[in-house]
């Protein structure tokens, strides 16, 4: 089979772009001819080439809408897919979703669009909504199938009628299997750690002002992310919990950098299904983040985390402190978390989904992943 993934931009990471890498890259490893086209070459493409992928460039084409360069990229995709003539087309991310499919549809190619959260959810304003489903509507008559990375995204797609339900997906993002930690070593201060970056749709402000609440109690907090946290320096200065609070900036040793903290947070305005919780159940953490999005299909309440309403600083505060002051509780909830991600979130049970979609879309028999080839573990130092 031959495959060839379409995402906009290539230059800096983001949730489709790691899962195009990763899943590219397990495509190649299983035998398949593999090519990512996508704009804007960087860090990313780099990555795919040294993965062994084929890598082709689509010059025009960008996250902006630019009617001259969104036309001059769709001939350069056509022209690009005529060239490699693959047997099918998987698009990620919305401008790709949209030049992508109609190049490919345009050609014959059957395509598959993946919908990393849509362009129509909260915090959209109510013309742009209308718009973006309108678009969706009329691109999802030419996809040969539509995954949505959460349920909650495929319901949202279903009250826009944006595809029928048989016409969609939901296959929930996977992280690398890596063989459980012993037992996870408590800090005498509980670490706390929340990786995103310092810009919508995170709510920063709501988990600095829940911990102000409880500045008395044992904790330490961890920001780890880019983007603008000056603001928020401020509001920890002004809660008077600047020993509490270390601002880290990005790191690139997150999977190890989590083997020593105590309790992963992620509070959200709105989500997809981010890849950060998966992760921080892998590394047997217990979480806590608001019912937004996928987030409430990860985690499961009162069990490996709780889940708490957006903007909600009390129902936030309590959450925390119940874990901090509890380690027997952060190590049972960490350890039902860990058996979450090994049952439903490891990347081979995600991949061979996927693989199950693009199968069914060609007419060909399905493939069934054997328990060795779910559990393959690689190091966390690795990835």
């Amino acid at each position: 089979m031959k495959v060839t993934y379409i995402i906009t931009s290539a230059h800096q990471y983001g949730g489709a772009q790691v899962h195009v890498r990763d899943l590219s890259k397990w495509m190649h490893d299983h035998g398949f001819d593999v090519t990512v086209m996508a704009g804007n070459p960087g860090i990313v493409s780099e990555k795919i080439i040294e993965n062994g992928v084929k890598f082709k460039e689509i010059p025009d084409l960008g996250r902006s809408i630019h009617i001259s360069h969104d036309i001059k990229s769709f001939f350069q995709t056509r022209r690009i897919l005529k060239e490699t003539r693959p047997d099918i087309v998987s698009c990620h991310s919305s401008k790709a979703g949209i030049i992508g499919r109609i190049a490919a549809w345009s050609l014959g190619i059957p395509v598959i669009f993946t919908a990393h959260g849509w362009a129509f959810t909260e915090g959209v304003s109510d013309k742009k909504r209308r718009l973006y489903a309108l678009i969706e509507r009329v691109c999802a008559k030419i996809s040969k199938h539509i995954i949505t990375v959460s349920r909650y995204d495929k319901f949202l797609a279903l009250s826009k009628n944006v595809a029928r339900s048989d016409h969609m997906t939901a296959i929930h993002n996977g992280m690398p299997y890596t063989a459980a930690i012993n037992e996870r070593i408590l800090n005498d201060v509980p670490q706390l750690i929340m990786v995103a970056r310092f810009a919508i749709p995170k709510d920063h402000t709501t988990l600095i002002n829940a911990l102000g609440q409880i500045k008395n109690k044992k904790w330490h907090l961890n920001l780890v992310g880019s983007g603008d946290d000056v603001p928020y320096q401020a509001l920890v200065k002004s809660l008077d919990i600047e020993n509490k609070v270390t601002f880290h900036g990005q790191r690139t040793d997150i999977d190890t950098y989590l083997l020593e903290q105590d309790v992963f947070l992620l509070v959200s305005d709105w989500e997809g299904f981010p890849r950060s919780i998966i992760e921080a159940m892998r590394a047997s953490l217990p979480v806590i983040t608001t019912r937004v999005g996928g987030c409430p299909e990860s985690v499961s309440q009162f069990q490996s985390g709780y889940i708490v309403p957006k903007q909600d600083v009390q129902s936030l505060s309590a959450a925390i402190s119940k874990l901090v002051d509890d380690p027997l509780r952060r190590r049972t909830m960490g350890e039902v978390g860990r058996s979450r991600y090994e049952r439903y979130f490891t990347f081979d049970i995600m991949a061979y989904k996927t693989l199950n979609i693009y199968e069914t879309a060609l007419g060909r028999a399905l493939s069934k992943p054997t328990e060795k080839q779910e559990q393959r573990p690689v190091s966390i130092a690795s990835q």
